[in-house]
């Protein structure tokens, strides 16, 4: 499979050369959602990543990973974000290459307030997934956002995005349609994952059965948001993000076996499939 690749690493590089992931998700019970999707942006060669999660589960999350930084978010009294988050969201986005939403976010009326906001008004490359993406669902008013934007739902989720559950057999067509009308990057997860902007389609070829596990997506969210950060289009990125996390998913399960794989296992051979991610042309000068 022809798939996108990243340029080599200049030697004088630094880790404002490629670029900073701010994650937004969490909420009570589920810290490990955000948790995960931070890793994978690390793991996955984003210079800088940061964290913002509500309130009453920041030391949780940091205790994940020392690696990248959590912000406070205001929280409500179940424990997911409040609507005074959206102030402080954009204000941190000021200094993010590109913003990934979603993972364990919850749904709620204010939460879709929320969503729908930060979708219309940020400014720069938006990954929604997940419960970003169920708060999103019926929102048509959202529908014109101020930058570009990638959507990953599984096939539960796209069916809310759509409105209705599609035919199996209908569902690549309809992917492609509701791409072209909303102007994003669709990443419809499955078996063969289709990633589509709606003129081009590309059916992934990597990824088993044992990815069926939860937190999977979290990863391929953060994979995504990195790549967009190192500097590839959209489309490019939701492709070689896709491919990368299939190929992980399936040296996992050569290693352990389909059933046993959880989500943070994929980590584990992250080493391997980003050889085959890096150009082989060596940078100029």
């Amino acid at each position: 499979m022809n798939i996108p690749k990243l340029p080599p690493r200049s030697r004088d590089s630094h880790k404002g050369t490629y670029g900073t992931v701010l994650i937004v998700g969490g909420s009570r019970g589920m810290a490990g959602a955000p948790a995960l999707t931070g890793t994978a942006a690390l793991r996955s060669g984003a210079g800088l990543v940061r964290v913002a999660v509500p309130d009453c589960c920041l030391e949780t999350v940091a205790g994940f990973e020392p690696c990248y930084t959590t912000i406070p978010l205001p929280c409500t009294e179940d424990g997911r974000l409040a609507p005074e988050a959206e102030r402080v969201i954009l204000t941190e986005a000021e200094q993010a290459t590109v913003v990934a939403m979603g993972p364990g976010l919850g749904r709620s009326d204010g939460l879709r307030t929320l969503i729908g906001a930060i979708y219309r008004k940020l400014d720069r490359p938006l990954v929604l997934d997940a419960d970003g993406l169920n708060n999103l669902a019926g929102q048509p008013e959202a529908h014109h956002p101020a930058g570009p934007r990638i959507l990953t739902p599984h096939p539960g989720e796209f069916a809310r995005l759509l409105g209705r559950k599609p035919k199996p057999e209908e569902s690549r067509r309809a992917a492609v349609e509701l791409a072209a009308q909303w102007n994003v990057v669709l990443v419809l997860k499955g078996h063969g994952t289709l990633v589509t902007d709606g003129r081009d389609e590309y059916l992934n070829d990597t990824g088993n059965p044992g990815m069926a596990t939860g937190g999977t997506g979290d990863v391929l969210t953060g994979m995504i948001a990195a790549l967009v950060a190192q500097g590839l289009v959209p489309l490019d990125a939701a492709r070689l993000g896709v491919y990368l996390h299939g190929l992980a998913g399936d040296l996992a399960a050569e290693e352990y076996g389909q059933v046993p794989i959880i989500a943070s296992d994929l980590f584990e051979f992250f080493p391997d499939v980003f050889e085959v991610a890096v150009d082989d042309v060596p940078p100029a000068g």
